[in-house]
């Protein structure tokens, strides 16, 4: 004992201290109930939000859909083989969203923003786009005013499309919908070329894994992938995900669109989407309305396809923009843009179905494809007749 010495204990004391954080993490925790078919019911979480980001044990998220009494309704981003019930789940106070930078350019992401074309992790700085946010208010938005070339001519002489325009591509299966689109990609290499690009974003919901590969060399090969971001929810993956995927997209037009800078989004298809939406609606046991969709379908496009705009062209008025990610701001740009092409898939040429309709009321014109005029060699096979652009008349070259 006598060679202890006080001082020395007293000064191990203090630096052992000194790293010491009284910090408590306070999280508010629920249990799932029930699991399966990629929903999960969970008991505990009274303050969770709509919309809100849940973790669970191992790592999987959710998202909570629905409120009820004693439970939330949360449908899982990934398998739920992997929650059993009792797990644990934490509320993570934040909503879902994608992590987008000027690398994410040239890649095929998942809904989540994670890369799955074996490239490795997305590098350079990284900003975090929430997947809902409101559309721009009226005071942040111009008239559509410049054209968007999509290089094929019975489209650009007859029914142009402006920078900031919705315009829907629709027609029967293998009418040629997804190729118009893969062409108008193609065409804005020329942009890119001269140092102007129109960065353009492919959202594929619910196809196959072959038919995406082969949209991906495409586009390596003629390099327009330069350009160009791939976001993917193939077929085998759960519903949610197919569901979020064309917003995922979206946050990745906003990232271009509010630095000042034009960009095209084509979302192939919004059927498999409304076709996904339901099957979670029903699950989550919400009523079902015409077609079994739920009421609330028109919305989902809706508030998905506002969110394409022409952005005022003045920095100032820009930089005030309704909902703004707070890791954006500094860059706000005024004269962006973020042109879509929703593709919607027809049933035997019936466009006065309920999803068809509901998404012609809400874009600014459709170029409607029919399977007589493929059959007899006339391609793209476009009904000039009944095809309309309402606004991109302004934006055309005179």
């Amino acid at each position: 004992m006598a060679g202890v010495k006080a001082a020395e204990v007293s000064a191990i004391l203090k630096q052992q201290l000194s790293g010491f954080e009284a910090t408590a993490s306070l999280d508010e925790v629920g249990t799932v109930l029930q699991v399966g078919d990629g929903i999960a019911r969970v008991y505990g979480l009274s303050n969770a939000e709509y919309g809100e980001l849940v973790e669970f044990e191992g790592g999987l998220e959710g998202i909570v859909l629905n409120l009820e009494e004693d439970n939330v309704g949360v449908v899982l981003l990934g398998p739920s083989k992997e929650i059993s019930e009792g797990a644990t789940v934490k509320r993570t106070q934040r909503i879902a969203s994608i992590k987008v930078g000027e690398d994410i350019v040239g890649r095929v992401v998942n809904t989540l923003g994670a890369p799955i074309d074996g490239k490795g992790a997305i590098s350079g700085e990284l900003f975090e786009m929430p997947l809902e946010r409101k559309a721009p208010g009226v005071i942040f938005r111009q008239p559509v005013n410049e054209p968007l070339q999509t290089g094929v001519k019975a489209i650009d002489a007859m029914i142009p499309i402006g920078r900031g325009q919705r315009e829907l591509v629709i027609g029967d299966r293998q009418t040629g919908k997804t190729t118009v689109c893969i062409d108008t990609i193609l065409n804005q290499k020329e942009f890119y070329d001269a140092g102007e690009p129109v960065y353009c974003i492919y959202v594929a919901i619910g196809q196959k894994a072959s038919n995406v590969a082969n949209i991906a060399k495409v586009l390596e090969d003629k390099g327009a992938l330069a350009y160009t971001t791939i976001v993917a929810a193939n077929a085998s993956d759960p519903a949610p995900m197919q569901v979020y995927a064309p917003f995922a997209g979206a946050a990745i037009g906003e990232y271009f669109r509010d630095s000042g800078r034009p960009a095209l989004i084509i979302y192939d298809d919004l059927s498999k989407q409304a076709v996904a939406y339901r099957e979670i609606s029903l699950l989550l046991r919400r009523p079902p309305g015409r077609e079994a969709y739920p009421g609330d379908v028109f919305y989902l496009h809706s508030r998905l396809l506002e969110r394409a705009a022409k952005v005022i062209a003045d920095d100032a008025i820009a930089k005030n923009m309704n909902d703004l990610p707070e890791p954006l701001k500094p860059m706000v740009k005024g004269g962006g843009s973020l042109t879509a092409l929703p593709i919607i898939e027809t049933q035997a040429g019936d466009v006065s179905a309920y999803i068809p309709t509901n998404v012609i009321s809400i874009t600014d014109g459709q170029i409607f494809l029919e399977q007589d005029l493929f059959n007899q060699g006339v391609r793209p096979a476009i009904n000039v007749g009944i095809s309309v652009s309402r606004v991109g008349g302004n934006a055309q070259v005179k």
